[in-house]
């Protein structure tokens, strides 16, 4: 129930809901970065009155020193949000003190605050009536007093009438008869094992789990299955491969799951107890969203829905596989130059099917496909957001998807099959991932447990490695590291204001700025340009006309002038600059395939330099090459004249490029190993001789899906980004509705 302390606000077209954190414009949700809400909701809280920056400061980031910027960029923030104009004015700027909140409001207080019976029978719209006892005990015996025989009569006459409408309501409502409060929500950790556990599926009576497992060394990931009230573990699969993605039968008999190893993927089917595996098909190697998971099995048991492709060019699919003669049915055709389908979702009732459709990497929305009838894909969101995983409720009426609405971190939500506004599932809270749901009403999830920090080894003058140490942390995500061409600031991407932000500090990580606040849309690649005035990023927001679309944007690196330089529907990502300024490289679909284009720095018509695949490019310091990555998750670094000519590679030597771990800088390539997680190794190729040098252990592996590592102009210095804690656990929630 709602506490009496967490009103409801009305100002304009807006209602602010306090309790769970959200914006409504006109019955409409307002997605807003939880810094900025936090920011609206100090300000309306103070009632119209001056709020000074300092106690913005105290409020908002509690915890974390900042700068002016973040509370500035928060309010210009809220003030595009809310569409102040001349006409209507919401924020006030009182300069040199702070803020105040200068639209009318109103204050509503919740229904359910106080119950009925509680009321004054008199007047039951006003106040409750709070019987007190008198002073000392007085007054604390029952009044005596004494009726006439005609308010015996009257007595005995509403004592007839409340008899007879007792006998009626007990023969016609029997259902009625008993209030039981419904059983309350009850969350406790289902695994808490070292590693990651992830991924999970419910056996059809809800009492068992399967779940991916990596670990406590985190090797390859492999099925588990635990009863809910045992630490005993079953371990269905074993060996060098990675065994992803569970699926339950609904005879509870099978588990299905899919089999990576190399470059070779497949589904197979193994008994829930154990035993001889069955292999179903291959499917075509794709770059997964995520480690969400999905609903995969029809409630007949007889197909499995999959992600696969026709060919390796074209986006992902789903496609239905029969059990019992592995044939497959293609049953989604996601538009070219798209990442494509993933995530289906078979509803309980098998009516329709539930997917998440990826416009590129973390641009991502919620569909349904009925399954009779030739009718096209349903959308039900409109974000643009990173989703990963979904799964249906019992009754097959709504869709309980992992997403970042909220913020920089993912959380659970909620939406009706036939659409409308998505409304986020209370009481689990932030970086929640992969969503399950029992017929028991029991729901499971996977929290996520990791800190992205930023880390600098010191080299001495041969390029080893001499020390190492965290130079810029928080309790958020923070990497993406650039060292600007005079090497005294850093460019880096972190979440410590609530959403995807760009911030810039100096070489030691001290004094952070903020520059651009992505909010929930995935922002990242700082890349300083040569003469260190200017900074370009990708970052999928203020695009409202392709939501979530990623797009190549400038900023000044003195803050606030900014320019966006890619304007179509494929956008771009993974930006760098030439040598002498004059362009940025970027990686687009725009040619259906992911290729690498430059636009003049700016702005103007683009120039396609890839012609048959390319992802993330470094220009050499003369300018004559490109060296680059083929796209993400793909081993190998490869080379292409600046002017034109043939694309030629040049080394996969220990799977270089698989990570975006890598650099070009003083005549060769700086990379990171992708050997064995636990001892992760950095390396220099020198593109003269051809020699790999060892330059030193970093221990843990950084990210495969984003930027991770600078070198200072002088040679000295790495900066790396990687996880310091790394890890996840399930949860279960009982009595879920």
């Amino acid at each position: 129930m709602r506490r009496l302390n967490q009103p409801l606000y009305e100002f304009g077209p807006f209602r602010l809901d306090t309790q769970e954190r959200m914006l409504f414009r006109e019955g409409q949700y307002v997605p807003l970065a939880p810094k900025a809400l936090e920011t609206l909701v100090v300000l309306v809280e103070h009632g119209g009155r001056i709020v000074e920056k300092e106690e913005l400061h105290r409020q908002v980031w509690p915890d974390t020193v900042v700068e002016d910027v973040c509370v500035a960029k928060n309010v210009s923030t809220l003030r595009k949000t809310l569409g102040e104009s001349e006409s209507q004015r919401y924020i006030e700027t009182v300069p040199k003190r702070g803020y105040r909140f200068a639209a009318e409001f109103r204050v509503l207080e919740p229904q359910d605050a106080t119950s009925i019976s509680d009321r004054n029978p008199a007047d039951p719209s006003g106040p409750a009536l709070i019987q007190e006892p008198a002073a000392n005990g007085a007054g604390t015996e029952p009044t005596r007093t004494r009726f006439s025989s005609v308010r015996w009569w009257w007595l005995l006459m509403l004592l007839g009438t409340a008899t007879v409408g007792l006998v009626a309501y007990w023969v016609a409502a029997p259902g009625a008869r008993y209030h039981r409060p419904l059983p309350s929500l009850k969350t406790t950790p289902f695994t808490s094992f070292t590693g990651h556990q992830d991924q999970v599926a419910f056996s059809p009576d809800g009492s068992q789990i399967a779940f991916v497992w990596d670990g406590p060394q985190h090797h390859n990931s492999h099925i588990y299955v635990k009863l809910a009230g045992s630490e005993a573990l079953l371990q269905l699969t074993s060996g060098t491969a990675t065994e992803l993605k569970p699926a339950w039968s609904p005879d509870g008999r099978s588990i299905a799951f899919l089999r990576t190893s190399g470059n070779r993927r497949g589904w197979y089917l193994v008994s829930a107890p154990g035993g001889p595996e069955h292999k179903l098909t291959d499917v075509f190697p794709y770059f997964d969203l995520g480690e969400g998971n999905s609903s995969y099995f029809s409630p007949d048991g007889k197909y499995l829905a999959i992600v696969d492709k026709n060919s390796p060019a074209e986006p992902a699919s789903i496609f239905r596989l029969s059990v019992a003669n592995s044939e497959m049915r293609q049953l989604t055709t996601p538009p070219p130059g798209t990442t494509g389908d993933y995530y289906p979702a078979f509803s309980p009732d098998g009516k329709q099917l539930a997917f998440a459709r990826a416009d590129s990497f973390s641009a991502t929305d919620l569909y349904v496909l009925p399954l009779t009838g030739k009718k096209e894909p349903r959308r039900l969101t409109f974000d643009g957001l990173t989703i990963v995983g979904l799964t249906w409720t019992p009754d097959s009426r709504e869709i309980i998807f992992s997403s970042r609405r909220g913020g920089s971190t993912n959380s659970l939500w909620r939406i009706a099959a036939t659409g409308g506004v998505p409304e986020r599932v209370s009481g689990v809270g932030e970086d929640v991932v992969s969503p399950a749901m029992a017929r028991s009403n029991r729901l499971a999830y996977t929290r996520v447990l990791d800190d992205m920090n930023i880390w600098s080894i010191a080299l001495d003058a041969s390029g080893h490695a001499t020390s190492q140490a965290p130079l810029i942390a928080s309790t958020f995500r923070d990497s993406d590291p650039d060292y600007s061409p005079d090497g005294r600031r850093i460019a880096f991407v972190s979440g410590r204001a609530g959403g995807f932000g760009i911030w810039v500090s100096n070489s030691d990580g001290s004094v952070p700025r903020l520059l651009f606040d992505g909010g929930p849309y995935v922002t990242g690649s700082p890349r300083w340009s040569p003469d260190g005035r200017w900074i370009a990023f990708d970052s999928r927001s203020n695009d409202s006309v392709h939501p979530g679309s990623p797009n190549i944007w400038v900023i000044s690196a003195g803050g606030g002038q900014l320019r966006r330089l890619t304007m179509d529907a494929a956008g771009g990502v993974a930006p760098s600059w030439s040598h002498d300024g004059r362009w940025i490289y970027f990686a687009s679909s725009r040619s259906r395939n992911l290729e690498i284009w430059k636009v003049p720095a700016g702005g103007g018509s683009a120039v396609e330099v890839t012609r048959k695949g390319g992802f993330e490019g470094f220009e050499t310091a003369d300018g004559e090459y490109l060296y680059y990555l083929k796209g993400r998750g793909i081993p190998g670094i490869w080379r292409v004249p600046t002017a034109g000519g043939e694309e030629v590679p040049v080394t996969d030597r220990d799977q270089a490029g698989l990570w975006r771990c890598w650099r070009l800088a003083g005549g060769g390539i700086y990379y990171g190993t992708a050997a064995p997680p636990e001892d992760a190794r950095l390396r220099f190729l020198d593109l003269a001789t051809g020699r790999v040098r060892e330059i030193g252990r970093i221990g843990k592996a950084p990210d495969l899906t984003i930027p991770s590592l600078a070198i200072s102009p002088d040679g000295r210095h790495l900066l790396y980004a990687r996880y310091d804690q790394n890890g996840s656990n399930i949860m279960m929630v009982e009595n879920f509705r």
